[in-house]
């Protein structure tokens, strides 16, 4: 019974329809990455000081200029810079007070201590840009709620994958899609209209759970309407596109001042994303696997027609199947962990999944920390994630996984642990290594996503795929309260942590086999035999070879003897 596979041979593994709606699936990719990285300028904290309505008088009647009223007016740390969550304790209508003795004055020319107190009437935000935290004043004791931004963002990742993954999976990729695309744009409208910061939170949930069910399906869907032999390519251009995502966000920030107005442009094109419902078909691989052969094959007929090829008559008169992964037992989270290999595999894949967001999303939220051009910076820091790409299509097929996993997160590490102590004076040096640091971990970032596919049997490999990159989210969570708390005591500890991280992730992956060259395991033996680092060349397990027989077939034998897979002994 032919495959769909062998099907796509005939009617076209990649013909002109495919990569038209691949470039439809691969769109809102940009719009993913909008959400996630968006709120280093919806969120940005501007320079802030205490409101004194009382200094404001003052400023008029002495005509002070912004820069005096502040020079005057606002203590400064012991670091020479203006205090963000205290003021004078003073009297502004004493009459010792004058335009030529203000505060600031005497504090400058005198031993005179004057006490200080906490902003108790709001806050002044430097600049004309608004964002959420200058409206919502989330600033001082109050900081901490502006790490909940993002955080509650990632939670919603974490439920759209369970959520929408399952609803995938019941009711088809085309209608999930939709139903995520709708749901987004609704929650982003929803995020500018909210009546307080609680509902902010609410909707930026929602957000993640949409956000992650558009993106996951419609990956999903491109990589099963084309071969096999396509889909490491599409899943490398689908990554590209959220890469573009990250370089054109900057520009639209930049050009518009008020956070509302920027999430109102970056949530827009989600409603027109909405005619995709004329313009892409369901899967046909998913409708297979529910044994509705008789819509798959009039989609197959269409991808033919459109590819300029006809569908064969062989296809008419027998049926499809598309093969379904063994269901000896309803799989469980706990059956990653029962055999020694696999326990070790699934702790080192979930803390590299961990460790790779942390680091990745703190890399990201902390060009909005660092003193430069917000705008700039970030821009550069998303082109240099494009040649990750490069570098992973033309290196895990011909030096294999673990080189370039252990190389990426090592270079990676040591990069963010250099920048660190790099002097803040040498602003060159110290962008030009936090960039080459981004690299290796957006490098490393892409193939841990392929060595969780290959590390897990078939029953288990959606499930072993799920549960370590869940754990991905759970680190998104967790990563503005580290980079925003650790910087409150020194901007740079984020980066040690950050450094220490991905040392020990690159020393962790040296203890997974290399699964180049090598069919995916079938069965948990397959697995065991992986980690027990049994070279395999061929599909056929190098002790067999060892033996030096000539004839296939006593190959074929040995590694029947030897527990060998179905797919192996197939080579």
């Amino acid at each position: 019974m032919p495959t769909f596979d062998e099907l796509l041979v005939d009617i076209g593994e990649l013909g002109p329809y495919q990569k038209r709606v691949f470039l439809l699936g691969c769109i809102p990719g940009i719009l993913f990455a909008f959400s996630f990285v968006g709120i280093v300028f919806l969120g940005n904290t501007p320079e802030h000081w205490c409101r004194n309505p009382k200094v404001e008088g003052l400023k008029e009647k002495c005509g002070w200029s912004k820069e005096e009223l502040k020079n005057y007016t606002i203590p400064r740390s012991d670091k020479g810079s203006f205090s963000q969550c205290e003021r004078f304790d003073v009297d502004w209508n004493s009459t010792d007070l004058t335009c030529s003795s203000p505060v600031g004055f005497i504090i400058a020319n005198s031993s005179q201590k004057i006490p200080l107190t906490a902003c108790n009437e709001g806050w002044e935000f430097d600049g004309s840009r608004s964002t959420i935290v200058s409206e919502y004043e989330l600033v001082c004791e109050d900081a901490w709620k502006a790490d909940l931004n993002q955080a509650f963002l990632n939670m919603g990742y974490l439920l759209g994958a369970i959520v929408i993954g399952y609803g995938a999976d019941r009711f088809g990729r085309k209608v999930c899609f939709l139903f995520s695309i709708f749901g987004l744009a609704l929650s982003g409208v929803g995020t500018i209209f909210s009546p307080n910061y609680t509902a902010i939170l609410v909707f930026r949930a929602i957000q993640g759970i949409f956000g992650k069910g558009a993106w996951m399906t419609s990956y999903v869907l491109v990589t099963e309407i084309v071969s096999s032999r396509y889909r490491r390519l599409v899943g490398i251009v689908a990554q590209l596109f959220f890469t573009i995502g990250v370089i054109i966000l900057p520009g639209i920030a930049y050009l518009i001042p008020s956070w509302k107005i920027l999430q109102l442009v970056i949530t827009l094109p989600c409603s027109i994303l909405l005619l995709y419902y004329w313009f892409i078909p369901e899967s046909p691989r998913w409708l297979l696997t529910l044994n509705r052969t008789k819509e798959a094959m009039e989609i197959a007929e269409h991808i033919a027609k459109r590819n300029g090829r006809n569908l064969p008559e062989k296809y008419r008169e027998m049926e499809l199947s598309e093969p379904v992964p063994e269901r000896a037992y309803n799989p469980s989270p706990l059956d990653v962990f029962r055999t020694p290999h696999l326990r070790k595999f699934t702790f080192i894949l979930m803390y590299a999944w961990f460790a790779s967001s942390v680091v990745y999303q703190g890399l990201v939220m902390r060009i909005g920390i660092i003193k430069g051009n917000l705008y700039l910076e970030f821009f550069i820091s998303g082109i240099v994630e494009l040649p990750s790409a490069l570098i992973f299509y033309l290196t895990i097929d011909r030096i294999g996984r673990r080189i370039p996993f252990v190389l990426s997160n090592i270079v990676g590490g040591l990069s963010c642990l250099i920048t660190a102590f790099i002097p803040t004076d040498m602003t060159w040096l110290k962008t030009f290594i936090a960039v080459i640091g981004r690299l290796g971990i957006t490098l490393g970032y892409e193939i841990v996503y392929i060595v969780s596919t290959e590390l897990y049997p078939t029953p288990l490999r959606n499930i072993g795929l799920s549960l370590t990159s869940s754990l991905s989210d759970v680190g998104g969570i967790v990563a503005p309260f580290l980079l925003y708390r650790l910087a409150s005591f020194w901007i740079e500890l984020p980066m040690l942590l950050y450094g220490v991280m991905a040392l020990v992730y690159g020393g962790l992956v040296l203890l997974l086999p290399e699964t180049k060259g090598i069919d995916l395991p079938e069965t948990t033996e397959d697995v065991e035999a992986l980690g027990k680092d049994t070279k395999v060349i061929g599909g056929l397990k190098w002790s067999c070879l060892q033996k030096g027989l000539p004839d296939h077939k006593e190959i074929q034998n040995c590694a029947t003897q030897l527990t060998c897979s179905s797919s192996q002994i197939r080579k």
